[in-house]
């Protein structure tokens, strides 16, 4: 599902599932029981607005690297001049439009929780209700009115931002595929999707926070376990192919070698798809996914196109094996469980604190929905910290998978895959330390290379 327009209600039940970029930890019972009544709301903006200008020189201290006007001397001789320039230009707009949308968002994200706004639409989503003929003391309905609302205006308030990274920067640099009427109808879709989908989910929720009692942590960890094997088992089947074509990799060298490869490390490789990710973008990638014995692997068909050199498909296959072999999706599956039941322990203490909802300007209601919302915000801190941790979690996995692939014998087919992949995403080239330190999920190529080289000379 590639570039589909985010909604606010989207991300609410991405936030409620902790994925791994959104976690948190329970708080001390003293904070919320405190007789001094704590300044929440104040708090909350102060720090989200402290952290916009902290990553806001983060960005400012990668925005001078992507000005460099050489290549860091272990790529010299390894990417071309031509390609370098491209990618220069490219993370440069990028970087530019960042920028822009970043300072966008902390002034609406930090005004509407300033001045009320969440509770006005709070308010308005009952009056809607009553206009309506319907019950707006009925929390369901009542949070789906909100969620209604919420989402129409993040539809609005993203689209400009979508459009011109899709159609002008993405466009300009030789990505876009879409047309526009492909844009929107996977818009349409994705907005369908959450109408669907996410009314029962927050109704399960409300309905268990309700009933939940004193085991509550507990009840809303093993509904959110049971909608993720349920939501990653169904997407892949039911919800990608919406957006996108999967077709069986054709007979050939190339299948028969991701094949070989496969048996050779028993992995339990059911079916080889080639997903036309071409028809929206020309960036490329490879992806694995299922469960127990029934695993798929999945190629973009850019992939294919850009790797001349089967070998180094084969090899990029190589090392997402090895996050499988490894047991890397099984740790970081484990480490989102953990994190979550946290989440939600920390949720009970504070779900019904007077003072926490009356400094977001509830004072009247608490709503269920609203009550996740609010957490949410007040351990910001936190999950900034998990965030640093599990970015530094998978780049020492990524180390991992390059020397699991590297010791079947694929280190200079990886280099030049990598290498590839590098160029024809017109990947930054430059990062700056402290910038690639906090936000990097994955290495930066020089240092990835760096590791391989340095295992090579072990051996040699």
């Amino acid at each position: 599902m590639n570039r589909n327009t985010r909604s606010f209600f989207i991300r609410v039940l991405l936030t409620l599932s902790s994925s791994s970029s959104s976690s948190s930890f329970s708080l001390p019972q003293i904070l919320f029981d405190s007789a001094m009544t704590f300044p929440y709301l104040e708090a909350v903006v102060g720090f989200m607005i402290l952290m916009y200008f902290f990553e806001t020189y983060l960005d400012l201290r990668q925005h001078a690297a992507h000005k460099l006007p050489t290549l860091p001397k272990p790529l010299v001789e390894v990417i071309s001049q031509e390609k370098f320039e491209k990618s220069r230009a490219y993370s440069l707009d990028k970087s530019a439009f960042h920028f822009v949308h970043e300072f966008v968002t902390i002034v609406l994200d930090s005004g509407i929780l300033y001045f009320g706004i969440l509770p006005w639409f709070w308010n308005k989503a009952g009056d809607f209700l009553v206009y309506a003929g319907l019950n707006a003391e009925n929390e369901i309905l009542h949070t789906l009115a909100f969620l209604a609302g919420v989402m129409i205006w993040s539809q609005i308030t993203d689209l400009p931002f979508s459009l011109y990274s899709t159609f002008v920067i993405e466009a300009r640099h030789g990505f876009n595929k879409q047309t526009m009427w492909l844009f929107f109808k996977d818009m349409v879709k994705s907005i369908v999707l959450a109408v669907v989908i996410g009314p029962p989910i927050v109704s399960a929720m409300i309905v268990i926070v309700q009933k939940g009692g004193p085991y509550l942590a507990i009840y809303l960890w093993g509904f959110m376990f049971i909608l993720s094997i349920v939501m990653m088992t169904l997407y892949p089947v039911l919800i990608a192919p919406l957006f996108n074509k999967f077709t069986p990799l054709p007979d050939g060298e190339l299948r028969t070698k991701i094949e070989d490869l496969a048996s050779s490390l028993k992995f339990p490789l059911k079916k080889l798809f080639v997903v036309d990710g071409s028809t929206r973008s020309s960036h490329s990638n490879a992806y694995m996914y299922g469960f127990f014995n029934n695993k798929r692997i999945v190629l973009y068909d850019t992939l294919i196109q850009q790797c001349k050199d089967d070998k180094e498909v084969v090899a990029v296959i190589a090392h997402e094996l090895g996050h499988w072999k490894l047991n890397h999706t099984m740790y970081s599956f484990i480490a989102v469980q953990i994190l979550t039941l946290l989440q939600f322990g920390g949720y009970t203490l504070v779900r019904n604190s007077t003072d926490l909802f009356e400094s977001f300007g509830f004072h009247d209601v608490q709503p269920v929905l609203i009550g996740l919302i609010i957490f949410q915000h007040t351990v910001i801190p936190l999950q900034h910290l998990v965030n640093f941790a599990l970015n530094l979690v998978s780049r020492s996995f990524e180390f991992q998978a390059d020397a699991f692939a590297k010791n079947l014998g694929y280190s200079n087919e990886l280099k030049a895959g990598l290498v590839k992949l590098q160029e024809e995403n017109l990947s930054a080239m430059n990062t700056d330390p402290w910038y690639s330190a906090y936000h990097y999920s994955h290495p930066p190529l020089v240092e990835r290379l760096a590791a391989l080289d340095v295992t090579d000379k072990k051996e040699e």
